[in-house]
């Protein structure tokens, strides 16, 4: 991938995630969360991680989003009002905001091109490689993750439950 686009991709990814945190309008927020992780599907493609970019999208943009819009209209939520804040407030707020964006941007800026021998490896992305790395490097978190996700089913179902009469 071109420099210039991996740069554009990624500060539309950074603009679609502050407007997550920026709108007022829930369904917004969603709605830009959804383009967020679109764009972190297009990153993983560029990455030659098909596998990874589809269920990105089937999984994150799909279902948890589905889910998410659901809350918001069962709930019923509607933009809220917010109290005004001191200009003080808000001026201590976009210092602190450029403070860490100066502090990650020297963290993590490439101080070096990429040297040509770190290549990824030939499998890197496809179904046996995510396979490998998850049923061998990383059982454990891999099966705390679905029992936990067992426990949130159990709990959702007992709360759902409604008492006989």
């Amino acid at each position: 991938m071109n420099e210039t686009v991996f740069f554009v991709l990624a500060a539309l990814t950074v603009v679609a995630a502050a407007g997550v945190v920026v709108l007022r309008n829930p369904v917004h927020c969603a709605m830009s969360l959804v383009l967020a992780l679109f764009l972190v599907a297009i990153h993983y493609v560029a990455l030659q991680a098909h596998l990874v970019a589809a269920l990105q999208i089937i999984v994150y943009a799909g279902a948890v989003m589905v889910l998410f819009l659901f809350v918001i209209m069962l709930l019923n939520l509607q933009a809220e009002e917010r109290p005004s804040m001191l200009l003080v407030t808000k001026l201590m707020g976009y210092a602190a905001t450029g403070c860490l964006a100066l502090v990650l941007g020297r963290t993590l800026w490439p101080r070096a091109s990429t040297p040509a021998s770190a290549q990824l490896p030939a499998d890197f992305g496809t179904t046996q490689a995510l396979g490998r790395v998850l049923f061998r490097e990383q059982i454990v978190a891999f099966e705390l993750t679905s029992l936990l996700l067992l426990v949130a089913v159990v709990g959702a179902v007992v709360l759902a439950r409604r008492e006989r009469d």
